[in-house]
């Protein structure tokens, strides 16, 4: 193993030097510990690369498939853990040195950058010319480009704007044998390569190593307003579907367990039930010119006291710290044991899942009301996984009953053992199978971290 290790570290950096090689003995223990999580226990690839351009991402690939070495995409490291534990990795292959901006058609309300920028640079870059691109992913900090769509992971924003696939309008991307491949364009109404778009999104590495994107764009709304509604689940359905089949357009609906709005708004007084697990949230937000922002809020308002909810209304500085609290809440960094869970469920049986949630484990749900996804974080145990997959399966089977899934994005390593990270159960395996030996016959890319061990 350790002559492997050297062989791959010398081949590797002959092609992208020392300084864009990393041997997995002299990576920090944050980034050991990364790796870890994302891996079966006892594995240890041989190093982490860092190609600076694209030409040298499709080299190192390349070079990779012709030694049949097995690879496992990365950018800043924060989603690598998400999914199925990966086997037999022999590279971690990263884009964080590929963060360029490319080209930003302002006018056009396009952008177009390389994988490895952050979300945080890029919405930095977006927000001096009054634009930003409407996604809330997890670790927003850290998340590069090319990771969010890897995860397809999209957040509060996909009520008004869609979800990652919606706003990507072209991509670039390094197939299994190193060749570099392209869909899509720089004009919003260019449809050429649009399922090539869909397949990559959310493939978690799978098909390609994404290299470059092009998304559209939104100019900032003038003004903005949030509303966070507390009180009975019943009448929080009720206030939700009202508000789904009104007139009014929302760019946020989220529903809140009873811990989270808790957590969300500390000494909230909540109506008194009886059935505290029964008391949850609803967190809208408008967005758009100041008069239509000020006639919805004053709708909504109205709403929630005809059905005696409490109310708590956000503008200005005060909107955008709940936001970040918020985000920090459902996103933060989790430490271990604790599990964090995508979920889904029909829009209709939201409130009874997130009540269902509370019930079986507390922690922290949100449910986007609009499409039912949404992600739940509670507190497992690292020496009881039998008892942790038990509950897992519980949720999943609760989730199924509702239309839906529950898929284990982190979780420690004996749950992700003793439970299917993804528990797909639909007809569509075959297919996903015959993509991934089309894209990826030799299974070198993100082995076995995908559904059914793709």
């Amino acid at each position: 193993m350790a002559e492997l290790t050297d062989v791959i570290v010398q081949t590797i950096a002959a092609i992208l030097g020392q300084a864009g090689v990393v041997a997995h003995d002299s990576l920090t223990t944050a980034e050991q510990t990364q790796i870890a999580q994302a891996i079966v226990p006892g594995a240890q690839p041989a190093c982490l690369v860092y190609p600076s351009t694209q030409a040298e991402l499709a080299e190192v690939v390349a070079c990779a498939a012709k030694n049949r070495w097995r690879m496992l995409p990365a950018g800043h490291l924060s989603k690598l853990s998400w999914g199925g534990l990966s086997q037999g990795v022999e590279l971690i292959v990263s884009t964080q040195r590929l963060d360029r901006l490319i080209d930003h058609a302002v006018g056009d309300l396009t952008i177009t950058v390389e994988a490895g920028i952050s979300f945080a640079t890029l919405q930095s870059h977006l927000a001096k010319v009054g634009q930003f691109l409407p996604l809330d992913p997890a670790y927003a900090d850290q998340a590069t480009i090319g990771g969010i769509v890897a995860t397809a992971d999209t957040g509060a924003w996909r009520q008004r704007y869609g979800g990652v696939r919606d706003l990507l309008i072209g991509i670039t991307f390094v197939r299994a044998d190193g060749n570099i491949a392209k869909a899509g364009g720089r004009v919003v109404k260019n449809v050429a390569g649009y399922d090539l778009m869909k397949l990559l999104t959310g493939s978690y590495g799978t098909l390609g190593i994404i290299a470059e994107t092009t998304f559209r764009v939104y100019p900032f709304p003038e003004a903005s307003q949030t509303i966070v509604l507390t009180g009975h689940a019943e009448s929080i359905a009720q206030a939700t579907q009202t508000l789904l089949s009104s007139a009014l357009t929302p760019t946020a609906i989220d529903l809140l367990s009873h811990q989270t709005i808790a957590t969300l708004q500390p000494g909230t007084e909540l109506p008194e039930t009886g059935l505290p697990e029964r008391q949850i949230g609803l967190v809208v937000r408008f967005q758009s010119i100041p008069k239509s922002v000020a006639e919805q809020g004053q709708r909504l308002l109205e709403l929630a006291q005809s059905l005696h909810l409490a109310s708590h209304s956000y503008e200005g500085q005060s909107e955008a710290a709940l936001w970040h609290q918020y985000q920090q809440l459902i996103n933060g960094t989790p430490t271990s044991p604790e599990i964090t869970c995508k979920i889904g469920v029909r829009a209709t049986a939201a409130v009874a899942t997130l009540v269902e949630i509370d019930r079986l484990v507390g922690g922290m749900s949100i449910i986007h009301a609009g499409s039912g996804l949404g992600f739940l974080r509670y507190s497992g145990s690292d020496s009881q996984p039998e008892l942790d997959a038990k509950t897992a399966l519980q949720l999943r089977s609760y989730c199924h009953t509702q239309g839906g899934f529950l898929s284990l994005l982190q979780a420690p390593h004996p749950l992700k053992q003793h439970v299917d990270v993804w528990g797909y159960t639909g007809n569509a395996l075959g297919l996903l199978q015959k993509l991934k030996h089309q894209f990826d016959p030799e299974n070198l890319l993100s082995p076995h971290r995908f559904v059914n061990g793709i």
